[in-house]
């Protein structure tokens, strides 16, 4: 099933654009659904990663694309938004299998107009051995095959994900490192010394442990983290370099190997932590009206798309407690490939650190300084930026 629209956009009842195409698939092998929404083409092109998970919807999976809209413009990037999403348990021996059939599916759009990456459930190394085997190469295809050197741009590309860095491969960490930049601004904001700065964190994949691992290093203490199995708190900070060896390839801790004097809670505990800054950065509609009263924290900087809900975002607005959304917080991975696929940064990681860094810092003291100052919530200025934003044309060296 496909749904467009037509050029002249039409309107939902919260008054949000209407996305530009909704498309439903079927697995003719498991009946596992999929799903594709671009809610914009800038120059024919939109971006936005693909994920799977039991449960996921179409509706989730055009929340997603609208914020992935939101955040390529709020970051002036010369692409649209989408998302894919399939619904399927990523822990099923079948899944690369149905992920491979989903991007056949999609062929036409991944060809030549959407871009895609890794996301919930899908790793970077498994889409781009999943677009190696149907003839594509790597998941940026649609944007490096318009380039006028697509040759020097997939090199540029694969050496800028690749290229070690302390923590991982940088492709891997600089979401993380951007969510960390996100936290760092707003400690600054209310000027708040890193060393006596405590966070909770949702989340230990990629994306939460990235902001874990470059916010310990630069002396935050992370006293919470949760994954599937639970939460694991530490007021006095845990160790995050060596927790994060303890995962496995679904961002889950080996609890045999956590020290004793790590306390061991409930999952749906790290809302609750007593801690200044609370990072979602697991699942979307993590932070509802149902435990909304629950958060301790002063601030909430959404490393997960779509983290909190609008109605529970309102909530913590009326007890004080500000959001940083995810349009922003998250934006670091895709603001870097398109910097990277358009020459703007290199293998140099110092280079794409650096930009990263005064960008969103400048951008979390702007939220925070109108909050502070005006009551105006983050995301309603991060808005402002974003639809103010003009369509430019994509020029790939």
């Amino acid at each position: 099933m496909t749904t467009m629209q037509d050029p002249v956009r039409g309107r939902d009842a919260a008054g949000e654009a209407e996305p530009l195409l909704r498309l439903t698939w079927t697995d003719p092998v498991t009946g596992a659904h999929g799903y594709l929404v671009v809610h914009t083409l800038v120059s024919g092109l939109a971006t936005g990663g693909t994920r799977m998970r039991a449960g996921c919807t179409l509706r989730e999976v055009e929340d997603l694309a609208r914020g992935m809209a939101a955040k390529t413009a709020a970051f002036d990037l010369p692409v649209g938004g989408a998302k894919g999403g399939i619904d399927f348990d990523p822990k099923d021996p079948r899944a690369t299998e149905v992920l491979t059939r989903f991007c056949a599916a999609m062929r036409p759009w991944l060809d030549d107009h959407w871009v895609t990456a890794e996301d919930l459930g899908v790793p970077q190394h498994l889409i781009d051995d999943v677009f190696a085997r149907l003839g594509l190469q790597q998941s940026y295809h649609a944007a490096i095959s318009r380039s006028a050197d697509p040759e020097r741009t997939l090199r540029r590309v694969r050496a800028g994900l690749g290229t070690p860095v302390p923590g991982g491969l940088l492709g891997d960490v600089i979401g993380g490192y951007g969510v960390a930049q996100a936290c760092f601004g707003a400690a600054s904001a209310w000027g708040w010394a890193p060393e006596t700065t405590t966070v909770a964190i949702q989340g230990i994949g990629t994306m939460g442990g990235g902001a874990a691992w470059y916010l310990h290093e630069a002396g935050m203490r992370v006293v919470a983290v949760a994954d599937a199995a639970g939460t694991l708190y530490h007021p006095d900070g845990l160790d995050v370099p060596s927790l994060l060896e303890l995962r496995d390839a679904f961002g889950e801790i080996d609890r045999s190997r956590v020290p004793e004097d790590v306390r061991r809670l409930p999952r749906g505990a790290v809302v609750g932590i007593e801690a200044d800054i609370l990072v979602p950065a697991a699942i979307s509609y993590a932070i509802t009206p149902d435990n909304t009263v629950d958060v301790a924290a002063k601030v909430v900087v959404e490393a997960a798309n779509a983290a909190t809900t609008p109605e529970a975002e309102a909530m913590l607005a009326g007890r004080g407690i500000p959001v940083i959304p995810d349009f922003v917080a998250n934006a670091g991975a895709a603001a870097w490939a398109w910097w990277l696929l358009l020459g703007q940064v290199g293998a140099d990681p110092e280079d794409s650190f650096r930009r990263l860094r005064t960008e969103m810092r400048a951008k979390v003291a702007l939220l925070l300084e109108r909050w502070i100052t005006d009551g105006v919530t983050p995301r309603a200025t991060a808005r402002g930026w974003a639809f103010a934003r003009e369509n430019t044309e994509v020029v790939i060296p």
